[in-house]
């Protein structure tokens, strides 16, 4: 397999002034004096002009000639090359790409929708022209298979697998380098070199995302209702002890059952409790 080479073009500024002299004396010369011979170096001058080739800032020009790579012109500027190459012009810049979400399934088999971001640039432009048939869509393809691979080895969250260390919800950094690895590995065929990428979106699939709202906002119900009933335990007990202190008034078994009944209640209900008066006997 090849590599990319370099090229080193003839400064393009020169030729064009020998591609001046090539062309315009001649014809001066044929339309004045009718010297035929002329027609020559004028017609090398004009097959020399397909040769000036211009290369910007952050950009290349791959050359071939009959089938054969004859290296690259990395270096901007203006230049000059044999006219028989074929120049194949490939950008070097940062390249952006915003994946719409698309529906996987993720360890378990929930199915979620997740979209990433890359940042991306050609690096060896031999295998970008060369390797594969269109890099910028080979590109696209192979980043959608590589999330789609990083969704099936990682749960979406922890409910259903308990033991799971990383999650595609929590995994953060270690999520986003899995994802930047396998992706870097997938087009480094194409010569393609990937800046970064990482989740810019991730969610359950529609059909079972009101079901899975459900199931979170009651697990964060239980765990609010774990914390709230730990606090009133505390609270009661505080109060039956500081009464006992005090000596404020002596309750038998019976008396302390009723008071932690209607502190509990007061204390977990999540509605604002109605105080009733008792007007007559405690009991």
């Amino acid at each position: 397999m090849k590599n990319e080479k370099e090229h080193s073009p003839v400064n393009g500024y020169l030729m064009l002034f020998v591609i001046i002299i090539l062309i315009v004396p001649p014809v001066i010369g044929l339309i004045m004096m009718k010297m035929i011979w002329l027609v020559v170096p004028a017609a090398l001058g004009v097959f020399c002009i397909p040769g000036l080739v211009i290369v910007n800032p952050n950009e290349s020009s791959v050359l071939v000639l009959f089938g054969a790579y004859k290296g690259t012109i990395k270096k901007n500027g203006f230049w000059w090359v044999n006219p028989f190459y074929v120049k194949k012009k490939i950008s070097l810049r940062a390249r952006n790409l915003d994946s719409d979400p698309i529906k996987v399934n993720d360890k378990i088999g929930n199915p979620i929708m997740i979209g990433v971001v890359m940042v991306w640039r050609v690096k060896d432009t031999f295998k970008s022209a060369f390797d594969v048939d269109d890099y910028v869509h080979f590109v696209d393809i192979q980043s959608e298979a590589a999330v789609r691979k990083l969704a099936g080895h990682f749960p979406y969250d922890n409910f259903e697998d308990e033991d799971a260390e990383i999650t595609l919800r929590s995994g953060g950094e270690e999520v986003n380098k899995m994802l930047e690895d396998e992706i870097s590995e997938r087009l480094s065929i194409a010569g393609i070199e990937v800046i970064e990428a990482r989740i810019n979106y991730i969610a359950y699939a529609q059909e079972i995302a009101g079901a899975m709202l459900k199931r979170q906002q009651a697990t964060a119900i239980v765990a609010a209702r774990t914390k709230i009933v730990e606090g009133a335990v505390g609270m009661v007990e505080m109060a039956l002890e500081s009464l006992s202190k005090k000596e404020i008034i002596e309750l038998d078994e019976e008396k302390k059952a009723t008071m932690v009944s209607n502190l509990m209640i007061v204390l977990t209900s999540d509605k604002d409790v109605s105080p009733v008066i008792n007007t007559g006997s405690l009991y």
